[in-house]
């Protein structure tokens, strides 16, 4: 950062300084700015690079857990054939218990994606549209 360039611009005169100064300050300024901006939009979009990687792996669990439960209700399916005890049941219950397990892993992969879409870095975008603001009102004076 150039030690030359004032922490808030808007405030300090500029009475005594050159228009090469100002243009040479503005330029500084604006690199900043821009440095600044594209570095807020990277650190959001690794985050939700993240959440929609944590996402997809919650899915690949449910669709795992949800395998074991379409294998025990075979199990119990070809139980229950096979003969008329409670061990048909058992396996049952186990399967339902497992799709059960499938389900939420699959609602918390649902949630973990919708929070990270749309994959816009929002906050880098505001604070752009806030800084241009800021610009054109300093420019209406």
């Amino acid at each position: 950062m150039n030690p030359n360039v004032p922490q808030d611009p808007l405030k300090e005169p500029t009475d005594s300084n050159s228009t090469g100064e100002l243009v040479s300050r503005l330029t500084d300024q604006v690199t900043t700015l821009v440095r600044d901006e594209f570095r807020l939009a990277q650190l959001e979009m690794n985050a939700k690079a993240k959440r929609t990687g944590i996402g997809a792996g919650l899915f690949g669990g449910a669709g795992l857990v949800a395998l074991f439960g379409i294998g025990a209700l075979v199990a119990a399916a070809i139980l229950g054939l096979a003969t008329v005890v409670s061990a048909w049941l058992a396996a049952l219950i186990v399967g339902a218990a497992l799709l059960l397990v499938a389900g939420g892993l699959a609602l918390s992969g649902r949630h973990e994606i919708s929070e990270a879409t749309p994959p816009l870095p929002t906050q880098a975008i505001e604070g752009v549209e806030s800084d241009v603001n800021t610009v054109k009102g300093a420019l209406r004076r």
